[in-house]
């Protein structure tokens, strides 16, 4: 049976995730390997300015590619081993340019029977995806809740232009990712007495309050459109 070219790429996909689990290769990334390897990780990162942060970002763009749920941990292991900044931008590249991966291989294996399959349901969606798609992906990413695999699959399936997921996608996780690798800068000596770090933090009210804010603001422009247009 002949199979079809755009699904050689999620089958690729489909089969890289099964084999990870498989492998147990999602196990080797947790908090005790850290506190053990941190000193070594550390040294190998200091001798390798250059390629260790290279390693890095391509370890978090396959990590979000496969829809792995180890993103937040490696954001903190960023902040650890580089620092707040540095380490929150590379996470932020990474997340981002994995983002886009999953993206273009969902929408180019499904988006198409989508779209002439969605009936008028999915028209009005896309229409209304074209108009204020960005602010829309920009309020959900801005809060760190709904799953980041999750928001990836559904703006390609239901047909967002590329540029403004990628641009929506970047802007949106900044302030969670940067607030997340500050963390991880100063977990060593957590993790030195066996301690183990928590993403609560990133549910409390003075963290999640100010994200809301920005993703209530973020909707400002949708709201404003649907003003004019109702009273045009």
């Amino acid at each position: 049976m002949r199979v079809s070219r755009r699904l050689i790429a999620p089958a690729i996909l489909i089969a890289a995730i099964a084999a990870v689990w498989a492998l147990g290769l999602t196990d080797r990334l947790s908090w005790s390997e850290l506190a053990r390897d941190q000193a070594s990780l550390h040294a190998w990162v200091t001798a390798h300015p250059a390629l260790a942060p290279c390693l890095f970002m391509l370890i978090y763009i396959a990590s979000v590619t496969l829809s792995l749920p180890q993103a937040a941990l490696l954001t903190m292991v960023g902040g650890l081993l580089f620092g707040t900044l540095p380490g929150g931008a590379l996470a932020a590249a990474g997340a981002t340019i994995g983002a886009v991966f999953l993206f273009l291989i969902a929408r180019s294996a499904f988006a198409g029977h989508m779209s002439r399959r969605g009936g008028v349901a999915l028209d009005k969606l896309r229409d209304e995806l074209r108009r204020n798609g960005f602010s829309y992906l920009l309020a959900i990413r801005l809060i760190p809740i709904v799953p980041f695999w999750l928001i990836n699959l559904a703006a390609a399936l239901c047909g967002m232009r590329l540029r403004e997921f990628a641009l929506a996608t970047l802007i949106g996780i900044l302030p969670a990712t940067f607030i997340t690798a500050s963390i991880g800068a100063g977990i060593g000596g957590l993790l030195a007495q066996g301690g183990t770090p928590s993403f609560a933090v990133l549910f409390s009210w003075p963290v999640l309050g100010p994200l809301l804010a920005l993703a209530a603001l973020s909707l400002i422009p949708v709201i404003w459109r649907k003003w004019r247009a109702g009273n045009a």
